[in-house]
Parts: C-alpha cells; sequence; structure tokens
C-alpha cells in the first residue's frame, strides 16, 4: 500500500483545500498520472500518483482542508490494463446494443469533457462542468444547476465562485435567486458569500502593504509613437522568426530594467534595519486569472531579450488561465508591473506588492492634443504611475526612475545601447 501524502506547497503555505478528485476509488492509474487538485492561497495544485496501482481509499474529501505531509488517501497494487475491463463490463449489459461503447465507459471520469454541452444525454454528474467546492456549495444555497452556468472559467470548463456571482448577477437569474432565500435577514437583494483562499490572501497582503510602507505614487505619460511605429514594422518578421508576438510590455520590461539598474533602491527591500540591494531584476508581471490576481516572476529579466521577455509572459499567462501555474514562479520577486490599460484604466495608483518597495503601473493609450516641436499634434499617449515605498526611495530617485522608463519605451534605440 502507497499513501498519497499533501506535498510542499511553496514558500509560507502550510494548508490547501481539496478541490477536485480526479479519479475513484477502485479506479487504476499510472504512476505520475494527476490524481487529486489542491487549491492554495495562491493557485490549484495538482497532486500525481507516486506510483502505478488502484485507489484503495480517499482520506480526504473534496472540500476537505488538509495540512502539508496530510493523507489524502491510498493506492494498493494493481494495473491500469486489469482494472480497465472490470469498470467497462458492468455497463455491457445497460446499453446492449452498443458493444463497442464498452470501453467509451471509462468516459465518466470527472474531467471528461468541458467540451459537451448537451442538453439530454447527461444532465447529471460532474461530467463536463463539475463546479469547485465553494461554487458547488454556493449553487446548491441558491437553487442554480452546473446546466444554467454552462462552461465555467477555471480549468477544464469547471465553475467557479466568479461564475457563480456573474450568473447570479445577472437581471432575471439575480431576481429569482434572492426569491428562493427570501427568509434572509439582510436587506433587500443583498447576500453573503465567502470569500476565497486566494481572495483572502490579497485582502491581507494588501492591507499589510498600506500599514507596513509609507507609499508615495508619481506620474509621467510616455508617446507611445515610436515603440507603435516600430512594432508596426517589425511585428511580422519577428513573430516568424521568434514564434510569439511583439507586445508592448516587452518594451516597459526591458525599460524597467534598465532604470532598476541606475537606481537600485527601487528593486531592493526592507529586511528588519537593513536595506537589502539585489544585483539581479526578478520582474513580477501581474496577471489576471479565473480566480483573482496573481504575479508570476520572470526571473533574471536583465539577461532576456525581447523576444525572451515576450515568451516568458506568453506562457504565463496561457499556464494562469489553465490553473497551472506553480506556486515557486510567484516567489522572489523584486519588481512588477501591472498594467491596468487592458482593462481600460486611464490612471491608477498601484498598490505595492510586499516585500517589494516599487511597481509600474500602465494604462490605456489614447491619443490627445500635445506640443510637439512648437506644434499641436495628436500623439498617442499613456500614463504611467510609479508607487514606491518612500521609507527607502527618495523622491528624487522615484521621479528618475520614471523618467528613465520613459526615454526608454519612447526611443528603444536608447535600450538597444544601454543608454
Amino acid at each position: 500500500m502507497t499513501e498519497i501524502l499533501v506535498p510542499t506547497l511553496g514558500e509560507s503555505v502550510t494548508t490547501a483545500t481539496v478541490a477536485r478528485w480526479l479519479k475513484k476509488a477502485g479506479e487504476s492509474v499510472a504512476a505520475d498520472e494527476p490524481l487529486v487538485e489542491l487549491e492554495t492561497d495562491k493557485v490549484t495544485v495538482e497532486v500525481n500518483a507516486p506510483s502505478a496501482g488502484t485507489i484503495e481509499s480517499i482520506a480526504a474529501d473534496e472540500g476537505a482542508e488538509v495540512e502539508v505531509g496530510g493523507l489524502l488517501g491510498t493506492l494498493g497494487a494493481g494495473s491500469g490494463v486489469a482494472a480497465a475491463p472490470k469498470a467497462a463490463a458492468p455497463a455491457a449489459p445497460a446499453p446492449a446494443p452498443a458493444a463497442p461503447s464498452g470501453p467509451k465507459v471509462e468516459e465518466p471520469r470527472p474531467v471528461a469533457g468541458p467540451v459537451s454541452r448537451p442538453g439530454g444525454a447527461e444532465p447529471t454528474s460532474a461530467t463536463s462542468h463539475a463546479p469547485l467546492p465553494a461554487a458547488a456549495k454556493m449553487m446548491a444555497d441558491k437553487g442554480v444547476s452546473a446546466e444554467q452556468i454552462g462552461q465555467g472559467s477555471a480549468k477544464d470548463g469547471r465553475i467557479a465562485k466568479g461564475d457563480v456571482l456573474e450568473f447570479l448577477s445577472r437581471p432575471a437569474p439575480a431576481a429569482a435567486a434572492p426569491a428562493a432565500k427570501a427568509p434572509r435577514a439582510t436587506g433587500e437583494g443583498e447576500e453573503r458569500v465567502k470569500m476565497t483562499r486566494l481572495r483572502i490572501t490579497i485582502a491581507r497582503r494588501l492591507k499589510e502593504a498600506q500599514n507596513t510602507a509609507a507609499m508615495l505614487t508619481t506620474f509621467n505619460e510616455v508617446d507611445m509613437g515610436n515603440a507603435m511605429a516600430l512594432r508596426s514594422e517589425y511585428k511580422d518578421a519577428f513573430e516568424k522568426k521568434h514564434g510569439v508576438k511583439l507586445g508592448f510590455m516587452s518594451f516597459f520590461v526591458k525599460a524597467c530594467v534598465a532604470a532598476l539598474q541606475e537606481f537600485p533602491a527601487v528593486n531592493a527591500e526592507i529586511d528588519g534595519d537593513e536595506v537589502v540591494y539585489k544585483n539581479f531584476v526578478n520582474m513580477g508581471i501581474a496577471v489576471g486569472g479565473p480566480s483573482g490576481l496573481v504575479v508570476p516572476v520572470i526571473r533574471n529579466a536583465q539577461d532576456l531579450s525581447f523576444a525572451g521577455v515576450e515568451k516568458a509572459i506568453g506562457d504565463f499567462g496561457k499556464r494562469v488561465r489553465d490553473g497551472q501555474l506553480k506556486l515557486e514562479e510567484m516567489a522572489g520577486g523584486s519588481f512588477t508591473i501591472t498594467n491596468g490599460g487592458i482593462y481600460g484604466s486611464l490612471m491608477s495608483t498601484p498598490i505595492l506588492n510586499p516585500p517589494q518597495s516599487g511597481i509600474l503601473g500602465m494604462h490605456a493609450i489614447k491619443e490627445r492634443a500635445m506640443v510637439v516641436g512648437g506644434k499641436v499634434e495628436v500623439r498617442p499617449m499613456m500614463y504611467i504611475a510609479l508607487s514606491y515605498d518612500h521609507r527607502i526611495v527618495d523622491g528624487k530617485e522615484a521621479v528618475s526612475f520614471l523618467v528613465r522608463v520613459k526615454e526608454g519605451v519612447e526611443d528603444a534605440r536608447r535600450l538597444l545601447l544601454g543608454l
């Protein structure tokens, strides 16, 4: 018998919630095959089979909270090939006409199908849009079915709490849901939903940043004309050679790297009564995912080319959407960039990501009338903001840093020449 244990979940993470079992008791599995998904404060983690065999028991049901090293279940001896016909055999007599469909009975795996959304044959169980435990509880409370919500935003099309909330906020269903739960002694249209572990962690860390750092924000604006022209001229050749699209984020990452090397205090952090200066730039890139905002880290960004930066960002974005980001990939950042412009934000004051001392906010590109060489021209402009910890970054350093970022983006030749 082999025990299935909760693995080490990353720095400072000691507990997790069992989100979903991908296999059932009695099913055979191959070595390293995913068995169960765990939700942590930051990401969803898959636990793989330590060896081939058959699942003998499940010790922690979906929704249970488990600690690192805790028992999830047990594996017994047995091969995947031997167990499969056993599962298929009972199905043969029921759908008698379909002998070939015997092997297909293995389809009741929970992950089997974000593809199918049939309205008739299999509406009942957790086949295509199996909700996460918290979402399932909320759906039960509100009398909402998976068929009503459809495909979810979490991995494999699963329904997350955000999907349920979005469904309930639509005019018709939202009116129906409170009616079913009218006896609640709350205000009209009011409902209470337990926060996710990720949202609790985000709230705690943001408040911690406000309470501990002497946070200030300084602003500037960037003329994006040259960057847009450069991107337009070379985007096809760039994609053909490197296999990735040229975006504006790489301009800002490279500009920030150059500015951080010139003003190291913005890349530093406070540890007790010491300031820790870093000879590297681990660039955090804020990415919106199904469960909330996460900040994967591009390590040693100072060593990467424009193509290397774009590849790293593209890979992070895909894996955040698929729920495959690892905990260690979000640790160790020294500076962060967040782009509210993709949501239409014109200007904002980003909050520090502790223990970092600086965060750059990008915003939407808008055409504005600007004076250029004594003449009024319409230029594509972007406001940028630097929030910084005034305990170790002086105002002069912060303003000068932002000017260097502006200069680097407006004239990419400065980045190539190291100016």
